[in-house]
């Protein structure tokens, strides 16, 4: 059984096919580039994924050898995320189900990063940090859902990233370039704010003392270093106290900031104390992707038949991922 996956929720506009056996057959996607110290526009956004959205599915379906004819499911970021971007690839999931008769599926997207992340890295079990421009949580899976052990109070660590960023004049998303100018400091650490309440962590404070400290000409690579060892010490810190809570085996990294090589030194000394092994979804798919609405939506389909009329089919600019029922695991 073939899905067709389309994701759209943020910068990214992804076209994916992948297939029951969890073969990822393709993977098409552009970003939207915003303009140097901009954020992500939603209006400018979804006008790039209309018009990157012929090509990408395209290329997708040429790349996975396969016309739109054999795919059975089709499968679409229904949120949380950019309202006028969730509907442009609600828009195009939509027209190709119903004018090809296919089942439609829509996808919570923090889901999708962990049931991709999952397929990817073998974990069956783990307790999971999901981190990105739109989510800061830490969850387990609990009687049908995944359950919340902590989550920022404010911001996102992924938000964080790119607001400290464009305040610096950079492009979003600005995780790459906060990661590569720390790796450039001798280790000098600024003092800077460390907010955890329980497992709940706070970065809107954080945010302000870094520009602060920016603004008065400190060594930027100091200051990236900075804030990058106290953000992910916090999240650390949360993971290590669910970790025990929970005594699982194993813990997983997922989202766009998943990619930030020190966030996974920081966990892996976490989950040497803790007894459990770390798994880290690569790379190439720890951003947004089509592959990750796709094999979500099999996974659904193929667990409970479930897919909505054209006509019923919605996006949520907010849909909180332990508000989903996923039946599939145990």
């Amino acid at each position: 059984m073939l899905c067709l996956g389309i994701e759209s929720t943020a910068h990214t506009f992804g076209c994916s096919v992948v297939d029951s056996g969890g073969n990822l057959l393709s993977d098409a996607r552009d970003v939207y580039k915003a303009p140097e110290g901009s954020g992500i526009h939603p209006r400018e956004a979804s006008r790039h994924h209309m018009e990157a959205s012929p090509d990408i599915l395209r290329n997708a379906l040429k790349s996975a050898n396969v016309t739109i004819k054999d795919i059975d499911i089709v499968g679409y970021s229904a949120g949380p995320g950019l309202g006028p971007c969730l509907r442009v690839g609600a828009v195009i999931a939509r027209t190709v189900a119903g004018f090809y008769k296919k089942p439609l599926v829509p996808v919570n997207h923090a889901l999708g990063h962990i049931e991709l992340g999952a397929m990817l890295t073998c974990a069956s079990d783990p307790l999971v940090l999901l981190v990105s421009g739109g989510h800061t949580m830490t969850l387990a899976f609990s009687y049908d859902r995944w359950r919340v052990f902590g989550e920022t109070l404010d911001i996102t660590v992924g938000q964080l990233l790119d607001q400290f960023g464009r305040a610096l004049g950079f492009a979003s998303p600005c995780g790459n370039r906060i990661e590569e100018l720390a790796s450039q400091s001798a280790g000098k650490y600024m003092q800077l704010p460390y907010i955890i309440k329980g497992n709940d962590v706070s970065f809107s404070g954080l945010l302000t003392a870094a520009v602060k400290l920016a603004s008065r000409n400190a060594e930027l690579a100091d200051t990236c270093y900075s804030l990058q060892e106290t953000a992910f010490a916090m999240l650390a810190e949360a993971v290590e106290r669910a970790l025990s809570f929970t005594r699982k085996e194993e813990m997983m990294i997922v989202g766009g900031v998943a990619a930030n090589k020190r966030l996974a030194q920081m966990l892996d000394s976490v989950c040497s104390r803790q007894d459990a092994k770390l798994f880290v979804c690569p790379i190439k798919f720890a951003g947004d992707n089509g592959a990750q609405i796709a094999w979500t939506a099999l996974r659904e389909y193929l667990a409970t038949k479930m897919n909505v009329r054209v006509e019923e089919s919605t996006v949520q600019q907010s849909w909180r991922l332990d508000t989903v029922h996923v039946s599939w695991r145990r």
